[in-house]
């Protein structure tokens, strides 16, 4: 079985990092799997770049251009939504040709336009499509918050500064309606969540939905010796180091603020503990100076090495995550695999992955005091808990490249047979 899977990066972003990672399980696990990307950061990885030369870079151009202009020339919201009105024709290349099923992953941004999937569609290819975010059946949104206009169609978009019955997000959404309509495309979810988010939209709620959880590659994200990494990455070993990671440290949906007030309530409260503390902050360090952590920060850029990043897993004590809006955190399963607790909020698929009390803390959704509570707890506990143990072993029994390419591949056998059907 030959699989073609298609994403926009191949690392860059929590969508690459797992459509990157099933490629690997795949050929692992029985399946032949190729990965055809716009954006190759590693010059010896095996990823297929279609994005060479002006051309890829000015679909990304236009795209932003389109929805820049409509916003009347303000930056806001400029990356919260998408409108594939430009993309890359890859029905032509020699790996989709060769392909048994097409496997599209987070095509935004220039890789792939209405057009394109129609295209890929038309060639008559099975397709799975795995949703790491909203974007498949919302108008334009990757994430709609508050908004539920998804449920039945999108217009007036609340991310749009002037948005109204016909504005962008009502057109991409009737161009998705007559798109799906007229396929079979089989659509999975990375979360629980998300799936049934999905089966809510008008869109998706007649297509085929399972959910199948990302892959991770646990012998790499495993546990490894504290104070050595420690002192291999400078960190105190006298802390207790709390880990917040993400592409950006500003962005809002990531939950920062949250976390600040979170921590000053520690403070305030835990006096004692806090002495102890220190925040490792992994990612784009732009958080507002208005608004500092209460203990001691300890910046890591970006860090691109699973190997480095499964070190500083390792040098923590508790991973945190207050994110707002999300679908299967990678940085979650990370923790977890490494042997971390974890505390977030009842939101998205977020509690499919922490165990209140039993692998971490799950807080009362947007609660910084309940947050403050769960960090509070994990970091209390003796030091014989079982908490990162019950963390890694549910990545073992769910998460691991086995399991989770065996779904995979009865996915892909589910189309190839579906598109037999329609074709007798």
């Amino acid at each position: 079985m030959k699989v073609l899977i298609v994403n926009t990066s191949e690392n860059i972003g929590g969508a690459a990092i797992a459509a990157k990672r099933l490629f690997n399980a795949l050929n692992k696990n029985g399946a032949e799997a190729a990965m055809l990307v716009r954006d190759r950061q590693q010059n010896n990885s095996k990823a297929i770049s279609i994005g060479h030369g002006i051309r890829s870079k000015w679909y990304f151009v236009w795209e932003r251009f389109v929805i820049w202009a409509t916003n009347l020339f303000s930056k806001k919201e400029l990356f919260s939504v998408s409108i594939a009105n430009t993309g890359m024709d890859i029905t032509q290349t020699k790996y989709f040709k060769e392909a048994d099923v097409i496997h599209l992953h987070w095509i935004n941004q220039g890789m792939l336009s209405m057009k394109n999937i129609y295209n890929i569609i038309k060639s008559g290819k099975p397709v799975v499509w795995t949703m790491h975010d909203m974007w498949p059946f919302t108008g334009i949104c990757h994430y709609a918050g508050d908004c539920k206009k998804f449920k039945s169609h999108c217009n007036s978009c609340p991310l749009l500064l002037r948005g109204n019955d016909n504005d962008l997000s009502h057109k991409v959404f009737e161009q998705k309606k007559a798109l799906f309509e007229a396929s079979n495309i089989h659509f999975v979810a990375c979360s629980k969540w998300l799936r049934d988010t999905a089966s809510e939209s008008s869109l998706l709620s007649k297509k085929f939905l399972t959910n199948i959880p990302n892959a991770i590659d646990t012998s790499i994200f495993k546990k490894n010796n504290k104070k050595a990494v420690r002192t291999k990455y400078n960190l105190p070993h006298d802390k207790k180091l709390l880990l917040f990671g993400s592409m950006k440290v500003s962005d809002k949906r990531k939950g920062y603020d949250y976390l600040t007030t979170a921590c000053k309530l520690l403070k305030e409260q835990h006096p004692e503990l806090c002495k102890e503390i220190g925040v490792v902050l992994l990612g784009k360090n732009d958080a507002p100076k208005n608004n500092p952590l209460p203990f001691p920060v300890f910046s890591m850029e970006y860090i691109s090495s699973q190997e480095a990043l499964s070190d500083i897993y390792n040098a923590c004590d508790l991973y945190v995550t207050p994110s707002l809006q999300d679908n299967l955190p990678n940085t979650i399963m990370e923790a977890m695999s490494c042997g971390l607790p974890c505390v977030g909020f009842h939101t998205g698929g977020i509690p499919e992955m922490i165990e209140h009390l039993k692998n971490g803390y799950i807080a009362q959704y947007k609660s910084a005091q309940d947050f403050a509570n769960g960090i509070y707890y994990c970091l209390s506990q003796s030091p014989d808990n079982k908490m990162g143990d019950n963390a890694r072993n549910k990545v073992l029994q769910e998460y691991s490249e086995s399991v989770v390419a065996r779904k995979y591949i009865d996915i892909y056998q589910t189309a190839m047979n579906s598109n037999k059907k329609e074709r007798q």
